[in-house]
């Protein structure tokens, strides 16, 4: 498991964007992928905004995800498998980078066909604690041109696309990338979250 975790951290030196392509096993990314179709299908997941829970906005021509948080008290097993995984990186990334993270949110995203998320940065200006982005992809079946890419601003030099195959795991510091999601051509299924020092 050290393998991965090393991968997405010496990638994220290297480039400022780490990428593992199996940091989830496929049992788990397709057991979390089922677990967002029955939520999607049972009309759970909402609308996401934009700004934290003091100023969020729902802007639907910036941002037009539906999405779920995860939360140990589902007592969901895949779920609660998942937070087991994040426990494990967090702590080698604490022992390895000497980071201090000392907490995490994630939510499922869905990207309907059409969706897309407008170019912006990560951290709240009103609130510092989110520190690292990561997002896992769910696409088990991803091609070229189904769209939904991830595109990171670099400041100086090319922009970096990101196809969001499944299982590949993308992490970044959310004070420095600007980055937005391609409008998808197909449903586009990740989980989404940060890495956060309180």
């Amino acid at each position: 498991m050290h393998t991965s975790f090393d991968t997405l951290i010496n990638s994220f030196v290297e480039n400022r964007v780490g990428i593992a392509e199996n940091f989830l096993s496929p049992q788990l990314a397709g057991d979390l992928k089922n677990n967002l179709i029955r939520l999607s299908g049972n009309r759970q997941m909402h609308a996401a905004g934009t700004g934290n829970n003091e100023l969020v906005s729902h802007d639907k021509s910036v941002r037009s995800d539906i999405i779920y948080w995860l939360d140990r008290k589902h007592n969901d097993i895949h779920e609660n498998a998942f937070f087991s995984l994040m426990d494990e990186f967090i702590l080698h990334l604490n022992n390895t980078c000497y980071t201090g993270i000392n907490g995490y949110e994630f939510h499922y995203a869905l990207y309907e066909t059409g969706s897309f998320y407008k170019k912006h940065i990560d951290q709240f200006r009103n609130n510092p604690s989110r520190q690292f982005s990561m997002i896992i992809y769910l696409n088990l079946d991803w091609e070229a041109g189904d769209g939904g890419q991830l595109t990171i601003h670099h400041t100086g030099q090319a922009s970096q696309e990101i196809d969001p195959t499944g299982g590949k795991t993308v992490f970044f510091k959310s004070s420095e990338l600007e980055h937005e999601v391609l409008v998808a051509n197909k449903p586009r299924m990740s989980i989404t979250g940060w890495l956060k020092k309180d």
